[in-house]
């Protein structure tokens, strides 16, 4: 079976016409209609029922058509990353990931993928979700490591992690420090800390508030580290999500599992990245990732 006759055959059916398909692919018609005669004596089974000057598609057709789509379109995005990897381009990958997450996974599969393609440039950079969710979308990033509060989109690859556990830090001068586990609603007293840039601050408030359920007052700080001195100076309480592996924290900080009617809170982590723009080390650096943090 050849692509061009495949390719013919997709013509026909985008054009509705053999004519207008001939002309698209700048052959003549009867070059055309000979080309879907062998492609169905090949596979042995009618692809289109000719009907006078007009023609509708068969059930096999059917099948056939969406499978020769996705194969053509994965051909040319193999053609195209083939040719952008053999250039002499600079290689960049934009990353970014979850101010919430401060575990070893991520640099460990920087230093992973950079021992492999020395020639990809890598920056990395902290954010809160609409952050993350914005770089996507304006292209400044090329993927995020982030946890899911939107509905999954086709036009972005969604590769799913785990479901992170919800962990509260308090100070161990705290009342609630020695609880084995803590409901939202034990909470509701102390000040909750979110790390979270000025620009941010209302739409992570909204969340906690509406989402985790959280009924605190809220006070803010740029970085986890800032957070954590609040945390130890008694100003508060922290969430942190078990996405990997836990930093240590100073014996000052106790950390407690977070409950909400009985129920461990949990949230979905997964590394997006527009679909137009999958490539070869945005997959093969996702991988890396994953396999750390799954």
């Amino acid at each position: 079976m050849l692509l061009k006759q495949m390719r013919y055959f997709l013509s026909i059916i985008d054009e509705n016409s053999f004519t207008e398909a001939a002309e698209k692919n700048f052959i003549s018609q009867s070059a055309i209609s000979q080309a879907l005669n062998s492609l169905e004596k090949e596979l042995g089974v009618k692809l289109i029922e000719r009907k006078n000057r007009s023609f509708s598609v068969t059930t096999a057709g059917e099948y056939f058509y969406r499978k020769s789509k996705a194969l053509i379109n994965d051909l040319e995005a193999i053609k195209t990353e083939t040719v952008r990897l053999g250039s002499d381009q600079e290689m960049n990958l934009h990353i970014g990931y979850i101010s919430l997450y401060a575990g070893p996974e991520l640099s460990e599969a920087i230093a992973e993928f950079s021992s492999v393609y020395p020639e990809v440039n890598i920056s990395v950079r902290s954010g809160t979700h609409e952050e993350l969710y914005h770089g996507l979308v304006s292209g400044e990033l090329d993927m995020a490591l982030n946890d899911q509060r939107r509905a999954f989109s086709d036009d972005y690859v969604n590769m799913e992690l785990k479901n992170a556990e919800c962990i509260i830090e308090i100070s161990e001068r705290n009342g609630l420090s020695s609880a084995e586990r803590l409901e939202v609603g034990d909470l509701s007293k102390l000040s909750c800390i979110i790390v979270s840039s000025k620009e941010q601050r209302d739409t992570e408030a909204e969340y906690y508030r509406n989402i985790l359920g959280f009924n605190s007052d809220f006070i803010f700080a740029e970085t986890q580290e800032e957070a954590r001195l609040m945390v130890t100076g008694n100003r508060g309480f922290l969430l942190v999500e078990a996405v990997g592996k836990l930093p240590e924290v100073s014996g000052a900080i106790k950390r407690i599992p977070l409950f909400r009617k009985n129920r461990r809170v949990t949230r979905k982590y997964c590394i997006f990245w527009q679909e137009a723009r999958t490539g070869y080390y945005i997959e093969e650096f996702a991988e890396m990732l994953r396999k750390r943090l799954s």
